[in-house]
């Protein structure tokens, strides 16, 4: 899986790198039948969502995974960078969960 990481509004520390790179690359096991059929790709956007707030939800993720035919979505805004990170990471593993629902259903559709 490769995962490629951007930030805006906000550094991208060593730390929060080496976070994302874990939270985010444990949903590889979830994705492994389906790299024989092409790259996926985790483009993944932190960002501080205002510079002058203090408090509330000012820190956003959001993440883009491509896989074969599919890109799936998720993002969340949170007070902590690391909460947000977390969110978007069960939302994402919600989202493969779906996506190999469907996968399963076409190939028994095509086995017909």
């Amino acid at each position: 899986m490769n995962i490629i990481i951007k930030a805006k509004n906000l550094d991208l520390t060593p730390s929060i790198k080496e976070y994302i790179e874990i939270k985010i690359g444990s949903l590889d096991h979830f994705l492994t039948r389906f790299e024989n059929q092409g790259e996926i790709k985790v483009e993944i956007e932190i960002a501080r969502t205002t510079n002058h707030h203090r408090h509330g939800e000012v820190f956003y993720a959001e993440a883009n995974l491509h896989v074969p035919k599919k890109i799936l979505r998720a993002e969340h805004s949170d007070i902590d960078i690391h909460a947000a990170i977390d969110k978007v990471k069960d939302k994402l593993h919600q989202e493969i969960i779906k996506y190999k629902e469907i996968a399963i259903d076409h190939r028994a559709e095509k086995a017909e």
